[in-house]
């Protein structure tokens, strides 16, 4: 029996021409209607897909067409249906983010890698942290912050020199970007349980940006991240390649 696969494609011509290439071999049906996701393009363009097919009961399915693809399988256009049939799942939840920016809104946002705040101007940003509403930090000059989920933590958090967490793990990575004062901080490792607060120091002065899997808050006055159980992404690789494995890879490379 054919399998119902939905096909979501980037906007790259390398994607487009996969989609179209896909579509003629093996036949599109809506997402609404699909057993499988197949998405096509970069890791960037995964995460938009798992954002926009969360509410629906097929798993997603990627295969690169893009750059580094992390979340994604290698592409190939024989044997998808055998492929799919064999794949692994990972069900990883996201982070829930809510910011307040300086003009007195309230912004809310879902973020499968991480939630990342940047300065938004010349100077230094500065933050205080809490955590379950105890403050940790009461100055952070720094050019950012971030809060990780183990899927997220070799993207951005990474290059920020965060740690790698096991895809089983439940912890967060909470992590400095240039911290200038204190200037040894790294930052922590926290239960998903935890609820993190960023407040912006001297806000006019410093403005902040927020920013949850590309979505962008500006001139932000404070952020508050926690861990979405009630949320869940599924996410399909072939055996032997899911996210664990990645995820113990990486730091041998």
């Amino acid at each position: 029996m054919d399998l119902k696969i939905a096909f979501m494609a980037g906007r790259s011509a390398a994607a487009r021409a996969a989609f179209d290439t896909l579509v003629g071999q093996y036949g599109n049906v809506a997402p609404e209607a699909a057993e499988f996701i197949v998405a096509l393009g970069g890791d960037g363009f995964m995460l938009r897909a798992l954002h926009a097919t969360q509410a629906l009961s097929a798993p997603v399915y990627g295969m690169n067409r893009g750059t580094v693809g992390f979340l994604m399988n290698e592409y190939s256009e024989s044997d998808l249906p055998d492929r799919l049939r064999a794949a692994v799942q990972e069900v990883i939840n996201p982070l829930t983010m809510v910011a307040m920016d300086q003009a007195g809104m309230r912004h809310q946002a879902l973020a499968i890698n991480e939630v990342s705040l940047l300065r938004a101007g010349p100077q230094a940003a500065k933050l205080r942290i809490s955590v379950d509403g105890r403050v940790r930090l009461d100055e952070l000059v720094c050019d950012g912050a971030l809060v990780a989920t183990p899927a997220g933590s070799t993207a951005y958090n990474y290059s920020a020199h965060g740690p790698i967490l096991p895809i089983g793990a439940d912890v967060l990575a909470l992590t400095a970007i240039a911290a200038f004062r204190p200037r040894r901080w790294r930052g922590a490792l926290l239960p998903t349980t935890a609820h993190v607060r960023f407040d912006v120091i001297e806000a006019d002065k410093r403005p902040v940006m927020a920013d949850a899997d590309s979505i962008s808050i500006a001139d932000i006055d404070w952020v508050e991240i926690r861990s979405d159980p009630r949320v869940t992404h599924r996410i399909l690789f072939d055996p032997g390649h899911g996210l664990e494995e990645r995820l113990i890879s990486e730091q041998f490379h």
